[in-house]
């Protein structure tokens, strides 16, 4: 009963999600609100690596939250909360991207690859420090390096090695087998090394 709920005084000081999700199922918006707050940021920055359009990310993140908003009493607490969202904003990311492109994309579907067809199951033994945010410069290289992938790809390497979803999360979410998101995890990776890799280079040179 929403009566005999106390309001939620600050995102900083709520750390009970389950507590969380309940007042906010239970109709209390102060709840909903510190939901948003806590999760906003890394679901745009999410969309917008799909996307690379600000004003599409910003209609994305509107729709996400909206349809989290009318969804929430659905939430059986099964996986994260943040998983759950993450898997509306994809999926509202995606359908952002049908539209603008006019055809189907489908995950699902395997992409042509600059190494040329690869087996499934692949160990990935390789560090990628490459991949680290650790210098602005490397960071904007990176993000131009991503938005050249294949969407499937993209999507992939981005819950997993920026978001750090599990496998079996991100497979879930993606409708994908677990050696599917292995596999696309490993060529996106090999990729985005390929890529940096020319770039050291040619700085080299």
């Amino acid at each position: 009963d929403v009566e005999h709920l106390e309001p939620v005084a600050a995102a900083s000081s709520y750390t009970d999600e389950h507590e969380l999700v309940r007042r906010a199922q239970s109709g209390d918006l102060t709840a909903f609100e510190v939901i948003v707050q806590r999760y906003e940021h890394r679901i745009y920055r999410l969309v917008q690596r799909m996307l690379a359009n600000t004003a599409d990310t910003e209609d994305v993140l509107q729709e996400t939250f909206l349809k989290v908003f009318s969804k929430l009493k659905q939430f059986q607490e099964q996986s994260k909360l943040y998983t759950w969202i993450v898997r509306i904003a994809v999926n509202e990311a995606l359908m952002k991207l049908r539209k603008r492109r006019g055809n189907v994309i489908s995950l699902d579907a395997e992409v042509p690859s600059e190494e040329g067809p690869m087996p499934r199951e692949i160990e990935d033994k390789h560090p990628n420090p490459e991949l680290q945010y650790q210098t602005s410069e490397l960071g904007d290289l990176l993000q131009h390096s991503l938005e050249a992938l294949p969407l499937g790809y993209r999507v992939v390497f981005q819950l997993r090695d920026v978001e750090e979803l599990s496998t079996a999360e991100t497979a879930e979410m993606l409708g994908l087998s677990e050696a599917a998101v292995k596999s696309r995890l490993l060529r996106a990776r090999l990729q985005l090394h390929q890529r940096l890799r020319r770039h050291v280079n040619r700085e080299g040179a």
